[in-house]
């Protein structure tokens, strides 16, 4: 099969690899759509892949083709979206249903092959199956939905409270649509660039700005949540939580990045500074929500390229241009893995 490979930091190639082989409780999913986000740009550049070569790719979705011995619960022609999480289940984290604070984390698309490829393994536990109607191309916005979820699983989540988000693309705009449904009383969105915040006003926003400095709100924002990972955006969002309100770092920084934080403030005004960290018991209920309508896919996505240019996509993510970017086709062609001949269900 056909695969996007990060060779080395920096450097990607499309390759010819192996048809991967299901385990016992296993599925080979064909991949209809796989997205492109900050991670993948880690990876690439050389952080959070434990070894290279590695095929990226932890947000994808499709058919299921293959089928280990011991798989029940779906059948070839199954229509799925994978959560890429790998928890040992075992390790002191996962036996406190920590699992993505894992003491052996690991991620489909990150430490082994992902869905950047015609063809992806996958547990079946990690399986969502899709509602008819539901396009498996699509529905690979489920994962970072599903990371959205988890982030607010650590908010407060009141009625009526005041949310400030610093950044407009993919996530910052899943924070948006969930907040306008988690009662907020109002939702402002910060982002310099005017194509993205022309998004977040198009999906309702209360207020939008290139800087929080143009924005007014004496006593501040009761739930401030960076999506950038920018030190800047958090040095800014840190200083604008209310009294009582909370700061969510939910975008993903360099590990060298460094942010300022005032102890005595922080004492003074009880205010609680908190982290959100990938998919934690949160896939199901992002598939159910993602089934029922609560995001656009033909707003949410912004451009679509086939594998062969995965470089092109991935350069253009790098480049601000767009929402979210997904590789889409990659298992269009007829043909069954080799694997398909073991395990059909």
């Amino acid at each position: 099969m056909k695969a996007a490979v990060i060779v080395t930091p920096g450097q990607i190639s499309i390759e010819s690899v192996p048809d991967p082989t299901p385990g016992p409780r296993d599925v080979v999913v064909q991949v209809a759509g796989c997205g492109i986000c900050g991670t993948d740009l880690h990876i690439l550049d050389g952080e959070f892949a434990p070894a290279y070569p590695i095929v990226p790719g932890h947000e994808f979705a499709g058919t299921v083709v293959a089928a280990g011995r011991d798989v029940t619960e779906l059948r070839v022609g199954d229509a799925v979206a994978v959560d890429p999480s790998l928890h040992c289940g075992e390790c002191y984290q996962c036996r406190r249903a920590r699992g993505n604070l894992c003491e052996r984390w690991a991620a489909i698309g990150v430490t082994v092959s992902g869905g950047a490829a015609e063809f992806a393994v996958a547990p079946v536990k990690n399986c969502f199956p899709l509602p008819e109607g539901v396009a498996p191309g699509d529905a690979a916005l489920i994962e970072p939905l599903s990371c959205a979820v988890r982030g607010f699983d650590v908010l407060p989540r009141r009625l009526g409270d005041h949310y400030l988000i610093y950044g407009a693309g993919t996530m910052g705009l899943m924070m948006l649509e969930l907040a306008k449904r988690c009662g907020a009383a109002s939702v402002s969105v910060v982002d310099p660039n005017p194509a993205r915040l022309a998004t977040a006003v198009r999906l309702g926003c209360s207020a939008s700005a290139p800087s929080a400095a143009e924005l007014t709100r004496a006593r501040g924002w009761d739930v401030v949540i960076d999506c950038t990972g920018v030190q800047a955006a958090i040095d800014d969002g840190l200083g604008r939580v209310a009294p009582a309100g909370t700061f969510l770092q939910f975008g993903v920084s360099e590990y060298r990045t460094r942010a300022t934080i005032e102890p005595y403030r922080i004492y003074n005004q009880e205010i609680t500074v908190t982290g959100s960290m990938a998919v934690l018991h949160s896939f199901e209920r992002a598939g159910e929500l993602f089934a029922a309508g609560i995001l656009d896919p033909e707003v949410f996505i912004s451009h679509r390229f086939p594998l062969e240019s995965y470089a092109e996509a991935i350069a253009q993510f790098r480049a601000g241009v767009g929402r979210k970017i997904e590789i889409v086709g990659l298992g269009e062609a007829a043909r069954e893995p080799a694997s398909a001949q073991v395990g059909h269900a």
